[in-house]
């Protein structure tokens, strides 16, 4: 196993090598300041001390999974800082080799800088309505190039979240791949307690009883529906924001901000936003508005009445007992009356029907109908 000593330093013992240990004190700055994950970090410290290594035996000296490796040396590889150190595999695990580290710092601090999007994200987002951030062309941002890295990013940040975690995804239906990674980190921070606002525009279908949702059960207050979200946007512990570098183009990446005063004014601006939306979970159906007849005789029913004695109750007749109850039917579009009876529960427009309630409610005279 690799002990690191420092961030910073590259000081690193690995016995175990038949029974040699390597030791150097090389200084290598943290590649994760520049985008990469800490694996890649890991790796290429260690392929700088020890040498070429294959991912077999980059697993067994790091202590991690080959998946872990692999995942790293394909970062790494992409960035120019690994290459391989033979054209044939070694028995099918081709060794790599670290790149000198002036040229790998080059690489990162060049592909860091955020100069692919060419600022028009200041531009955009600077004159984008409620946001009010003429101050924007001053801040200071990290540019993540692409999907993937930033889904690396965002990863890391959530590791590191205490206290609240806010999005706004603007999209109506959000991909199965964007689903599929924000449900384990959604889980996560939901596991460790952390306050989660998740704001989304209600579904394109129109199916206000079922909200898209990345986990099964949630807290109180996580979810809400607006319409007309302006941006897509991420706030962790209120200290880094990300949202898109061109919101056209989510293929351009995203910008990291950590400026105090605009990440604060982006929280506000999301609150605003919160304040407007609807929990789909405690408000998804419809209120259903009855008559002061039509409560009556549903609650009397709902308790086990026929219609006749709910006619004797009222002081109705049974004929217009059946044709109240055939009108509150059509009118909510549902076929019989144990649907009926469901639908007014799930509004709490009327308790649950019992099961014995809804046969006893059922007339001859319906069932001829």
């Amino acid at each position: 196993m690799v002990s690191l000593p420092g961030a910073d330093t590259l000081g690193l013992s690995l016995p175990g090598r038949k029974g040699s240990s390597v030791t150097t004190t090389t200084v290598i700055p943290a590649l994760t300041r520049w985008g990469t994950s800490a694996d890649a970090d890991l790796v290429y410290r260690a392929l700088t001390m020890v040498g070429p290594m294959t991912e077999h035996g980059l697993a067994r000296e790091l202590g991690v999974s080959r998946t872990r490796v692999r995942g790293a040396i394909d970062e790494l590889a992409h960035r120019t800082a690994v290459a391989p150190a033979c054209t044939r595999p070694v028995r099918g695990d081709r060794p790599w080799a670290a790149a000198p580290l002036p040229h790998v710092l080059g690489v990162l601090r060049y592909r860091a800088a955020p100069k692919s999007p060419s600022d028009r994200w200041r531009r955009h987002y600077a004159t984008l309505d409620g946001l009010d951030l003429p101050e924007l062309r001053r801040v200071p941002a990290r540019w993540w190039p692409s999907r993937e890295l930033t889904r690396r990013r965002v990863a890391d940040l959530v590791a590191a979240e205490r206290h609240e975690h806010l999005t706004v995804s603007p999209e109506d239906v959000p991909s199965a791949e964007s689903l599929a990674a924000a449900a384990p980190l959604d889980a996560e921070l939901i596991r460790r307690g952390v306050r989660i606002r998740v704001l989304t525009p209600p579904p394109g279908d129109g199916d206000l009883i079922a909200p898209a949702q990345s986990v099964e059960s949630v807290p109180a207050d996580t979810y809400r529906q607006a319409g007309d979200l302006p941006l897509k946007l991420m706030v962790f512990d209120r200290q880094v924001a990300l949202f898109p570098a061109d919101p056209l183009d989510l293929e351009a990446g995203y910008i990291e901000i950590r400026d105090g005063a605009l990440v604060r004014r982006l929280c506000t601006f999301f609150h605003g936003l919160w304040a407007r939306g609807r929990d789909p979970y405690r408000q998804g159906v419809t209120p259903i508005e009855l008559t002061s007849r039509e409560k009556a005789l549903v609650a009397l029913l709902a308790a086990g009445h026929t219609d006749v004695t709910a006619a004797a109750e009222l002081q109705l007749s049974a004929r217009t007992v059946a044709y109240t109850m055939r009108a509150m039917m059509d009118r909510l579009g549902v076929e019989n009356r144990f649907q009926l009876a469901l639908l007014l529960g799930a509004a709490r427009a009327a308790p649950l029907p019992r099961s014995t309630a809804a046969h006893r409610g059922t007339t001859s005279e319906e069932s001829e109908r």
